[in-house]
């Protein structure tokens, strides 16, 4: 049954989350396939909410996760140790949950990792263009740094942003390289 599987991701611009959902191949929907597709939303939703509960989830973290079935699998990367934990346990809370698979990575402490990431939060967040993204409780644009290495994660509305936070992201001094994740809302 697992053979006949089919990935597709979905991007939950709005939420800041990305998941990735196992659902049955394509072909005509039985009552079933149905039913486990509604079940699958339901939890994708569930732990979506759960995730965004998070009491230490900053734009600094980048949470995402894949549901296959039953089953959680959590990735992405964490600035707090204490977040890997509590977003297994918000996951395992959830009735319906059978496991959890907890892949998040805890990014190391450093002091000028830190103070890369005021500064690219101040560069990108600070433009006028791109100020709209920072103006609901989880900013949409993650900023990832992990040994002066910057990665954006996160969903924009178009490439022009998208280009334009690249840019505002190198133009930081001290960043050695950024890959920018980004994806645009309409792309997808």
């Amino acid at each position: 049954m697992l053979k006949n599987r089919a990935r597709f991701g979905i991007v939950l611009a709005a939420l800041s989350l990305t998941v990735t959902v196992l659902t049955m191949g394509s072909g005509p929907r039985s009552a079933k396939n149905q039913r486990e597709t509604k079940s699958n939303q339901n939890i994708v939703r569930e732990v979506r909410h759960q995730l965004l509960l998070l009491p230490y989830y900053s734009v600094f973290d980048n949470l995402a996760f894949k549901v296959d079935g039953d089953h959680v699998t959590l990735e992405g990367q964490v600035t707090n140790p204490t977040l890997k934990h509590d977003a297994e346990a918000a996951v395992k809370g959830i009735e319906s949950i059978s496991g959890v698979t907890n892949n998040l990575e805890v990014l190391p402490p450093s002091p000028m990792d830190d103070q890369l990431r005021h500064a690219l939060y101040r560069a990108i967040y600070g433009d006028p263009s791109l100020s709209k993204y920072g103006w609901s409780s989880m900013p949409s644009i993650h900023i990832i740094v992990k040994n002066g290495h910057v990665s954006l994660e996160g969903v924009v509305d178009s490439e022009a942003d998208k280009s334009l936070a690249g840019l505002r992201a190198n133009g930081v001094p001290n960043v050695f390289e950024v890959k920018n994740n980004l994806l645009v809302r309409n792309n997808h």
